[in-house]
């Protein structure tokens, strides 16, 4: 779990802001999203695939 120490001088905003910036790192609130709801097998493999396709598309382009 995340935990950030306020120091002597130092402002709830900077330490809010520190907090924000570790959650993100630790990726806390993309498992959460991840978590919100089940997923099937079936839907992760189609969410998988088309990210691949995504991918390949951007990285080589239209063959228009």
């Amino acid at each position: 779990m995340a935990e950030v120490i306020i120091g002597k001088n130092e402002t709830i905003d900077n330490a809010l802001r520190r907090f924000k910036k570790k959650v993100e790192k630790e990726g806390i609130l993309s498992e959460i999203k991840r978590r919100d709801h089940y997923e099937k097998p079936s839907e992760k493999k189609k969410k998988r695939a088309r990210a691949a396709r995504l991918r390949l598309f951007k990285k080589y382009g239209s063959n228009r």
